[in-house]
C-alpha cells in the first residue's frame, strides 16, 4: 500500500464541497452526537423537542465550530478551505450553538446556563491548544467530547444529574478515550509523511477496523434507545 495518504479514513479527495463534509469528520461527529442522544434517552422524562435543540447545538459547535478551528491549527486535514472561511464557520456555529443554549436555559432552568458556559470555553480551549495546550489531551479529549454531551442532554432533560447519568457519562469518557488512544495511531501513519510506507496496510488495519465498527455501533445504540423510548 503506497502512494499519496489521505489524512483520515473518511477524508475525500481535496477540493471544493469535499473539502466541508471532510471537515466535518462524518463518522465521529455521529459518534460523538450518539452521546446526546444516549444522555437524553436516560432520563426520566423524554423530551424530544429538547433532544432535538441539543442535538443542533452539539452539531454546530463540535461538528462544524471544533473541527473548523482545529483544521486553523495546522491543517490536519489538508483542506483548501481559506482561513477566514474557517473562522467564520467556527464564530457563527459556536455562536449559534450557544444561543440556542441561552435559549433554551430561559425556558426550562437557568443552570442549564453553567453546561453552555463550559462548552464554549472548552470548545475554544481544546481546539486552539490554549493554556499552552495543556487541555489538549486524551482525558480532556474524552471528557469534553464523550462525558459532557451525555450529561448536557440528560441535565436538559431532567434538570437535574442521577446516578444514570454519571454512570453513562463514565461510559462515554471510557469509548471516548479508546477512539483516541486508536485514531493518535492511525494519524500516526497516515500524517507521517507525504507517502503511506510500505507496510501502512497493516499498521492501519486494527485501529481504523476498530474505528469504523465503533463509529456504527454507537449510533446503533442510540438508536436502539431512541426507539425503547418511542414505544
Amino acid at each position: 500500500m503506497t502512494g499519496a495518504a489521505r489524512p483520515a479514513f473518511y477524508a475525500l479527495r481535496p477540493g471544493g464541497w469535499r473539502d466541508y463534509v471532510t471537515l466535518l469528520h462524518p463518522p465521529y461527529t455521529l459518534w460523538h452526537l450518539s452521546y446526546v442522544a444516549l444522555g437524553a434517552a436516560l432520563a426520566p422524562r423524554m423530551r424530544w423537542g429538547m433532544l432535538g435543540w441539543t442535538t443542533l447545538a452539539f452539531l454546530l459547535a463540535m461538528g462544524v465550530g471544533a473541527h473548523a478551528l482545529d483544521e486553523l491549527q495546522g491543517r490536519p486535514l489538508r483542506t483548501r478551505i481559506p482561513d477566514g472561511v474557517l473562522i467564520a464557520l467556527a464564530v457563527v456555529s459556536i455562536g449559534a450553538a450557544c444561543a440556542i443554549g441561552v435559549v433554551v436555559a430561559t425556558q426550562s432552568t437557568l443552570w442549564l446556563l453553567a453546561f453552555v458556559a463550559a462548552g464554549g470555553f472548552i470548545v475554544v480551549a481544546y481546539n486552539l491548544e490554549l493554556l499552552g495546550g495543556a487541555l489538549h489531551s486524551d482525558a480532556w479529549f474524552a471528557g469534553a467530547w464523550g462525558a459532557f454531551p451525555v450529561l448536557t442532554a440528560y441535565f436538559a432533560s431532567a434538570e437535574r444529574i442521577r446516578a444514570e447519568a454519571v454512570a453513562a457519562a463514565a461510559f462515554a469518557f471510557v469509548v471516548s478515550l479508546a477512539q483516541r488512544r486508536l485514531s493518535t495511531e492511525a494519524r500516526r501513519v497516515r500524517r507521517g509523511g507525504g507517502e503511506l510506507p510500505p507496510d501502512a496496510e497493516r499498521l492501519l488495519r486494527a485501529p481504523e477496523s476498530a474505528l469504523r465498527l465503533l463509529s456504527a455501533a454507537l449510533p446503533a445504540l442510540a438508536g436502539a434507545l431512541l426507539l425503547m423510548r418511542a414505544g
